[in-house]
């Protein structure tokens, strides 16, 4: 039906006849000539009707937007002083000879130009299918398909094999709760959607598929917000007879690739590594976002015989942390600026913020420091926090004092904050290894010991005897990729062992019978050859976020659901008839 897309048009094809079809994405009626902007997928062409062919004229006087339209014309230059130097066509225009309406189309409930952004996103997801043809969003999904092109071309490059699993599985646990399936043939029994392909790119290791890729649909029923769905897309990969450190070597040349092709952008070789602890004691966060230059400042030594409880007790607690974080030139802050930042770090639990700012130290010593708490400090103590914190003249420095857990979450996330606020983000990637993750912490509820990461995670091999000694020093072979501050992808090598496997699963707490009942296809695979075998998962619907710059995940899926897990688009989820329900042997309980 056409010769040629709308975007794709230049100045080498003038003279040229065309059949272009596409959407009316603008008309404009200017004295007797008719000007339209056709768009397509690859983008819009100006499009003239004069009224010398009555019957062609005609119809594009009758065309309004959104119609569909089939037009053959011939290109032609733009009379001087008409280009369009912000259109990629603009340089040329197609001079209507003949126009064929395919379709009409009602007035759009929103805009398909660059205001349609403005509508609201419950608008915007009920009428997904119009949403997805503006220029933005289309862009966004073409970058998303470059994206898991340039990712499957190296992982071909490399040896890997695409190999799908199932969606319908048995239902583990593994961190959230499952979207269970009723079956019709088993009255009474339940498949689940994967949370992840774990289990079983796991059992393609022990089948001997050595490299094992997927890019997979994955499914966890969990409290959203912009970076969640229930349903969303990882890139998958696992090997065999590969250390940590091959694995990750390999998979930031992946990145390195991913971001050449598809941003043009050279990210650094190598990557820089941090270990979990050194991540949490210099910014608080197990994903750092290098781009802020600010970093958390222990002072707890300092603070154990002050006379200021707010200080002396978290620093007499095992548990308890005390840090500074210097902002340079944050003198200028105003009171009611420092009182945002309260009420923002008290989102995190964190009960104040006290600061002081640096007037005229260099000059004044302290007579030159402002702040409500020096009265509580000795001179000894605050010469050593302007000297640990190499405080300077105009700067301020933040406090925070309370559990550790508080004090990362709360400060770690003002340090962004302020990054942001005060624009000393670094305008580029930042992209960075975090390694050496506890294998194991306290549930703050029960006290028992959890999964770090997942209960297949192996321990570094010089502390599987704190297994049963020291389950809390014990440290594991897992690794995070993080990009400006947020996690893309996550993994670690595997136990490949039957013995250790089920130490890990009563460390944590699951019986014998149940681990039998849960992974019992898992543990008798163990016992048959295991090659060890370690993987990773990168968010891609994360990734692609972050590439098109785009606010959330949702922006970057075809058809999301909304905070709410429900798709305004096509009324789901909804009620089934109880034809369905007797089938599948079941009956509807509301909750009270």
């Amino acid at each position: 039906m056409r010769t040629h897309y709308c975007g794709e048009l230049s100045g080498r094809h003038e003279g040229q006849e065309v059949v272009l079809c596409g959407w009316v994405h603008r008309r404009r009626d200017h004295g007797g000539v008719i000007f339209v902007d056709l768009r397509d997928r690859e983008g819009l062409v100006q499009v003239v009707f004069d009224p010398d062919r009555a019957e062609t004229f005609g119809r594009a006087e009758q065309v309004r937007a959104e119609y569909v339209l089939q037009v053959r014309g011939r290109v032609r230059a733009r009379p001087a002083g008409t280009l369009n130097p912000d259109m990629p066509t603009g340089e040329i225009e197609i001079l209507g000879l003949e126009l064929s309406v395919l379709n009409a189309s009602d007035t759009p409930p929103i805009q398909l130009d660059e205001h349609g952004a403005d509508a609201t996103e419950e608008l915007r997801l009920r009428y997904r299918y119009l949403d997805l043809r503006r220029p933005e969003m289309q862009a966004r999904l073409r970058a998303r398909s470059r994206v898991t092109q340039a990712l499957r071309n190296f992982l071909d490059e490399q040896g890997f094999l695409d190999i799908e699993t199932p969606i319908l599985t048995k239902s583990t646990p593994e961190g959230a709760r499952d979207y269970l399936v009723p079956s019709r043939t088993h009255p009474g029994e339940f498949f689940a959607l994967p949370q992840s392909p774990q289990l079983f790119k796991q059992l393609l290791m022990m089948s001997g598929m050595d490299r094992y890729y997927q890019i997979a649909r994955c499914f966890r029923d969990e409290d959203l917000r912009a970076d969640r769905q229930p349903e969303f897309t990882q890139l998958d990969i696992e090997v065999s007879f590969m250390t940590e450190d091959e694995l990750m070597l390999l998979m930031e040349e992946m990145i390195r690739r991913l971001f050449r092709t598809v941003q043009g952008v050279e990210l650094p070789d190598p990557f820089p590594r941090l270990s979990y602890q050194e991540a949490m004691r210099r910014f608080g966060s197990d994903r750092p976002d290098l781009r802020v230059p600010l970093e958390l400042v222990d002072l707890g030594d300092l603070m154990v015989d002050v006379d200021f409880k707010v200080f002396a007790e978290p620093a007499r607690d095992p548990d308890g942390r005390v840090v500074a974080l210097r902002l340079p030139r944050g003198g200028e802050l105003t009171r009611k600026e420092i009182d945002t930042y309260t009420q923002f770090v008290g989102i995190y639990g964190a009960k104040g913020l006290a600061y002081v700012k640096v007037n005229a130290w260099s000059e004044q010593g302290r007579e030159g420091l402002q702040s409500p708490i020096l009265k509580f400090l000795p001179d000894s103590v605050v010469d050593a926090i302007m000297t640990r914190t190499e405080a300077r003249d105009g700067d301020l420095i933040f406090f925070g004092a309370d559990k550790t857990r508080v004090v990362n979450e709360s400060m770690g996330a003002l340090r962004v904050r302020l990054g942001q606020d005060r624009g000393l983000l670094a305008a580029d990637w930042r992209p960075l290894w975090v390694v050496d993750f506890p294998m194991f912490e306290r549930d703050p509820n029960s006290n028992r010991w959890v999964a770090l990461h997942h209960p297949f995670t192996a321990p570094k091999d010089a502390h599987l005897e704190w297994l049963d000694t020291d389950p809390g020093a014990c440290l594991s072979r897992a690794y995070d990729l993080v990009l400006n501050g947020t996690e893309i992808g996550g993994g670690s090598i595997r136990i490949h062992r039957d013995a250790i496997q089920r130490r890990v699963f009563q460390l944590l707490n699951i019986a014998d019978e149940q681990a039998e009942d849960r992974f019992g296809f898992l543990l008798k695979a163990l016992r048959f050859g295991c090659p060890p075998h370690g993987g990773i998962a990168f968010g891609l619907d994360r990734l692609v976020m972050l590439m098109t710059g785009a606010p959330s995940i949702r922006d970057v899926m075809a058809f999301p659901k909304t905070q709410s897990a429900a798709c305004l688009l096509t009324s789901a989820p909804s009620p089934v008839d109880e034809t369905q329900l007797k089938e599948l042997a079941l009956r509807i309980r509301l909750r009270p």
